[in-house]
């Protein structure tokens, strides 16, 4: 059984395979980060947290902490997955515009350098919860360093989100001006985007408790994770230059 793809004229030097090469591997990980960030952030991190009780919260992370010490760990990963994800969507949508797909990649990899200044404060949670502490500490200047620091990550993460919101909003113009990517898509990566930077803002502004939004709006850049998996290894040029247009193009099979 044999199978045949329909290539472009100038098949020779195929200017569609690292297009195709880079939507898959900007699909794989963002899917990736879906998941290392939802377990690291929801379960490993907010799920041991009470916020406002320290005294609890540096109790659960006692009792668990495996399961905190696995969500730094999930949530490390994603640092260079943010990087990858950057370069490769800059080779995706670059045809669409070269100038924007690089300060996209450049914010996203701005924003991979706060994360990790953010995470850094977890890795102290670590610390203060080791027995050395105590002898130099009491159990409540402790506890309240705990949840100190677990807030601070908060606030690093969330200042760092306005650079990653400015990056989706870039993304989600890139590909609803490419023709390729579904509008529908491009729309939701843009208001997620335009949420991240929302709540960046909101965390600050609101006198009480601040409840995300990209909590809700998280659908745009998982939707076009999926799709530059399923459908992204279909791209193709179809005229050459460095304006050129990429479309989906459809690929044919002989048995």
């Amino acid at each position: 059984m044999t199978s045949k793809t329909a290539i472009n004229s100038n098949a020779g030097t195929d200017p569609n395979r690292s297009i195709r090469n880079a939507s898959l591997t900007a699909g794989i990980a963002l899917l990736l980060i879906s998941a290392l960030a939802g377990f690291g952030y929801f379960v490993a991190v907010k799920g041991l947290v009470t916020p406002g009780n320290a005294a609890q919260t540096a109790k659960d992370i006692t009792e668990s902490p495996g399961l905190f010490r696995l969500g730094i760990v999930s949530l490390y990963l994603v640092i260079p997955l943010d990087i990858v994800v950057g370069w490769a969507l800059y080779r995706v949508f670059s045809p669409v515009s070269k100038s924007l797909s690089m300060l996209a990649a450049g914010l996203r990899i701005a924003f991979a350098v706060v994360f990790m200044v953010a995470i850094s404060q977890l890795v102290d949670v670590l610390r203060l919860l080791n027995d050395d502490y105590l002898a130099v500490f009491s159990p409540e200047q402790l506890h309240a360093q705990v949840l100190l620091a677990i807030n601070a990550f908060s606030d690093v993460w969330h200042a760092g989100l306005f650079l990653f919101g400015l990056h989706l909003l870039i993304i989600g113009y890139l590909a609803f001006k490419s023709g390729y990517v579904p509008k529908l898509i491009a729309v939701l990566v843009a208001i997620d985007g335009l949420s991240y930077a929302v709540d960046t803002f909101g965390t600050v502004l609101s006198p009480g408790p601040w409840t995300d939004t990209a909590t809700f709006t998280f659908i745009g850049e998982l939707l076009l994770g999926l799709w530059l998996v399923i459908r992204g290894r279909r791209l193709s040029v179809t005229e050459p230059g460095a304006h050129s247009r990429p479309t989906a193009a459809p690929i044919t099979y002989a048995r």
